[in-house]
């Protein structure tokens, strides 16, 4: 009677942390949130001709350097983009078919079997979706666009 008493409370315990770990990753997320308002803030009271040049630049949001990933339009170009998000999507372009983020780690050198190194990695890569340069299917992997 024991052993079921302590196996029912490791249930409990685990059930009480996973709202705590929601918790923070919704938090996380509302700060990357307003890191973004904060960013496009800073765009919008840009002029025009600084927005549009080809290299692109930090800018200073929070005392933090970010990095503009610009949205694909019918006009833009990869150079455009950060040289690692070039290179990312270089190698989405260079595989047979839909790939995983740990597929392009592998591709770009990136040690796969730490999780925080393959993390930042799957950001770019969901970035990069998100803003029209990459497909993410909704089994997590990644092709390009037509």
């Amino acid at each position: 009677m024991l052993e079921r008493i302590t196996a029912r409370r490791a249930e409990l315990d685990e059930l009480e942390e996973q709202p705590a770990k929601q918790l923070a990753e919704v938090r996380d997320e509302r700060d990357e949130l307003a890191v973004a308002e904060r960013v496009l803030e800073r765009m919008s009271e840009q002029p025009a001709g600084e927005r549009a040049s080809a290299a692109p630049m930090p800018v200073q949001v929070g005392g933090q350097a970010v990095t503009l990933v610009p949205h694909r339009t019918s006009g833009a170009e990869e150079a455009t983009l950060p040289p690692d998000y070039q290179r990312s999507l270089a190698a989405v372009r260079q595989s047979a078919g839909p790939v995983m983020a740990r597929q392009v780690g592998e591709v770009l050198g990136v040690d796969v079997s730490v999780r925080a190194k393959l993390e930042p990695l799957r950001g770019k890569l969901v970035r990069l979706a998100d803003r029209g340069w990459l497909r993410k299917l909704p089994d997590g992997r990644f092709t390009t666009r037509l």
